[in-house]
């Protein structure tokens, strides 16, 4: 066949408009599987593979085209049929309307994908952020960069009444370090915020409410605010990308690294996990996309590009297992299991249900469980047991925080200051379950922990919790989700509508769960307690009882400011405030009192280090030192002596409390394992003896919380959950800080090795 003769033939065959349909449906559908698979979270081989496939055909409809015809019997070769047979095709009216509209269609999609991926080029000169906390809508974070190169960022969200609102400024070098910083605004309890730091003739200067220095610079050196808009963290991670061995000095103090991970695809956007270390007690993940925008995720707090917030579960997942196999790598280098029985000899037993102590005294482990406690002298070691010698130090039960709310390293925190138990005041409902499962299981450092479930009403002053309920059906509802899933206690929030009180108590205390909580708003603390709660949290709502029903809106800062106004007008010899102390022990109500939130809260100073931590915080590392601020509320200046009355007076009041019967745990809603040591501190300050101090945090919780068949006391029968201390406690409360052994379930941990590994310098050696 001659070459003329073979292009009339294909013409006659439909071989050209078999083609050019093929070609056009082709490309609509490769355009539908770039747009479609990535949202479906198809694996990334698919649209290549695809794309081949697309490929592929085309040659095989030739080839059918060529070699066969379309008859009313069906597909017949082109050699055995004759024209008369063959159906006809489409006029070419027809013909032509399917093929430009169906290029039209692809060209459109096509279109819409270049304008998205050029979004995320334009989204460098401006863009705008989501701010979530526990999956609720929170805030905005805006980002421009402006003509002359200069990056605007203003961040603002809202906590229940509480929030960061700063604007900040900044230029960077060619290296992406900034040379210049302005920032204002208000930290998270609304204390201003005002921040400056420029480089000039090779010379660093730097001022905010804490810090005002200057040094010598060369090389490449990275200024980190104290209160920046998260979008610098981003501007952190592109420097560290573009530094020599991806390290960069830091200023103040301190040194930053970056590694990459692996990437997530959500929709139809790429990011790729970065973790940077030298900024908390572990490595740091951030997120950037094709494009460098940042984006940072947590089960609390999440900022994300406006549009991309589904992308965040894919995100938070890849981030927990990749800090799940840095944490289970600290839990095996760490904890130390012993081959046989355990055995400590030469110890002073305190035993809190008498608060006795016991000199000369050994304890055998068997196991997670105690055997046997006894005189040295009566107690014979298997001949394969692991002897711990105790030289006289003080071994006491394992402490109790019953106020805490887990992400990160706080297990390991808790352990290295001997917490073996803790309470969790509300969290997140998916990945909370999942690190407590860790800790029971070993493969993260952590205590044992009861689970507290949060509820909260709606509006703008609702609580970080997805439980947020406006009717009775829904209440139980959420009662029951969390009675399903093991936890122990249910905990109201602020913005409940008082009548739910006592529908949620009644059904909580019918599936077996304890009741308490902040008190509602628009309700007084007696009213909650009548309505069936069990336990309070937070001291101040002992004295809101008291302003009730002056002050009545208590979801805002007014539950703090109110009552750091007026709590020195509560003296335990009132009337008012005796009676209603005898109304809660009365009512068995127990109260969880978190003090040292308001020695810091009403001591005035923002800018200065968070009271009873000032020894600890120096050991930590440079960045996490900056952020351990007291968090200060802004003190008025007309109100200066009632501020300075205020927290002397709730001692005064803690210690009535205490004096009348009542029963109180200790809780810190604060930096884990550390605050406790100083929560308990503040409680011989009341005037409470410090070895009712250490039964309240070891054998009163246990008893509270139905546990005490398995802990709370050094006995045989009990779990292996006890502390060394090099001091006597029973004495002097601040030696409880000088723990040099920790035992959980009969596993061995060095506190020293524990705070190693999270970057802190090791303890100064006690002098006795």
């Amino acid at each position: 066949m001659s070459e003329r003769n073979f292009f009339v033939e294909l013409k006659r065959r439909h071989v050209d408009k078999v083609a050019l349909v093929y070609a056009v449906v082709a490309w609509l559908l490769i355009e539908l599987a770039w747009i479609l698979l990535p949202t479906l979270d198809a694996p990334e081989w698919m649209l290549p593979a695809s794309v081949v496939l697309v490929a592929l055909g085309f040659i095989v409809a030739l080839i059918i085209s060529w070699s066969f015809e379309m008859t009313p019997e069906g597909l017949k070769r082109t050699a055995d049929v004759t024209p008369g047979e063959v159906l006809p095709y489409w006029s070419k009216r027809k013909f032509a309307t399917f093929v430009i509209g169906t290029a039209v269609i692809a060209f459109g999609l096509l279109a819409y994908q270049l304008f998205r991926s050029t979004s995320g080029q334009l989204s460098a000169k401006h863009r705008s952020d989501k701010i979530l906390i526990q999956g609720n809508a929170a805030g905005t974070q805006t980002v421009e960069t402006q003509s002359d190169g200069t990056a605007r960022a203003e961040y603002s969200y809202n906590d229940r009444g509480r929030g960061d609102h700063i604007t900040a400024t900044w230029k960077l070098d060619s290296a992406g370090a900034p040379i210049e910083y302005d920032g204002h605004g208000n930290d998270y309890m609304k204390a201003p915020v005002e921040e400056h730091f420029e480089v000039k003739n090779s010379r660093a200067s730097w001022k905010n409410r804490s810090e005002h220095g200057e040094q010598t610079v060369s090389g490449q050196v990275f200024y980190l605010p104290m209160n920046p808009p998260p979008e610098f963290f981003g501007v952190l991670a592109r420097a560290l990308l573009k530094a020599p061995n991806h390290k960069l000095p830091l200023l103040p103090a301190g040194e930053a690294t970056i590694e990459k991970l692996g990437k997530v695809t959500s929709g139809n956007t790429e990011f790729m996990e970065y973790r940077i270390t030298g900024l908390g007690f572990s490595p740091q993940t951030i997120w950037l996309n094709r494009n460098g925008t940042s984006a940072s995720v947590s089960s609390w707090f999440s900022v994300v590009p406006n549009g991309l917030e589904s992308s965040i579960p894919r995100l938070i997942d890849a981030q927990q297992r990749t800090d799940a196999v840095w944490s289970q790598r600290i839990a095996r280098a760490i904890a130390h299991t012993p081959g046989g029985d355990l055995v400590v000899r030469n110890a002073r037993l305190f035993d809190p249900r008498d608060v006795s102590v016991t000199p000369g005294t050994s304890v055998v482990v068997s196991g997670e469980r105690i055997v046997r406690v006894g005189p040295d002298a009566d107690i014979k070691p298997a001949a394969n047991a692991e002897i711990i010698d105790a030289h006289g130090r003080f071994l006491m039960p394992g402490l109790w925080d019953n106020h805490q709310h887990f992400s990160d390293n706080d297990g390991a925190l808790d352990l290295a200051n001997g917490v073996t138990s803790a309470r969790d005041m509300a969290n997140d409902t998916d990945m909370f379950l999942e690190r407590v499962a860790r800790f029971d299981n070993g493969s993260e450092l952590g205590p044992r922990v009861l689970k507290a479930g949060i509820i909260d009403g709606t509006g703008e002053f609702a609580g970080p919790t997805k439980m947020r309920v406006d009717s009775a059906d829904q209440a139980i509802e959420d009662v029951d989700w969390y009675a399903d899933h093991g936890y122990a206690q249910i905990k109201i929030y602020s913005s409940i509508k008082p009548e739910l009180v006592p529908i949620i108590a009644d059904h909580a205390h019918a599936r077996g769960l304890r009741v308490s909580g902040h008190v509602p708003a628009f309700m007084s603390a007696r009213q909650f307690v009548e309505g069936g709660a069990d336990e309070i949290q937070h001291l101040n709502f002992i004295v809101l009882n008291f302003l009730f029903p002056e002050v009545q809106e208590t979801r805002n800062r007014d539950r703090f400011i109110k009552v750091a106004e007026r709590a020195s007008e509560f003296t335990p010899d009132k009337p008012e405030v005796s009676d209603f102390i005898n109304f809660l022990r009365q009512h068995h109500t127990v109260l969880d009192p978190t003090i040292n939130i308001f020695e810091g809260l009403f001591s005035g100073d923002p800018s200065a280090t968070t009271p009873g931590l000032e020894k600890i915080v120096p050991r930590f590392p440079p960045q996490v030192r900056r952020a351990m601020l007291s968090g200060a509320l802004e003190v008025p200046k007309e109100k200066v002596a009632a501020y300075h009355e205020a927290f002397p007076a709730m001692l005064r009041l803690l210690k009535a409390i205490h004096d009348a019967g009542v029963t109180i745990i200790p809780g810190t809603d604060a930096l884990a394992g550390y605050t406790l040591h100083h929560e308990l501190e503040l409680y011989t300050r009341a005037g409470i003896p410090p070895a009712e101090v250490l039964r309240m945090a070891t054998w009163t919780p246990a008893l509270v919380m139905g546990v005490d068949k398995d802990r709370g006391v050094i006995a045989p029968g009990k779990l292996a959950d006890m502390i060394l201390v090099d001091g006597d406690p029973t004495k002097n409360i601040q030696d409880i800080n000088d723990i040099t052994t920790v035992i959980k379930g009969g596993k061995v941990y060095d506190p020293t090795a524990i705070e190693k590994a999270l970057g802190i310098t090791p303890r100064a050696t006690p002098t006795r």
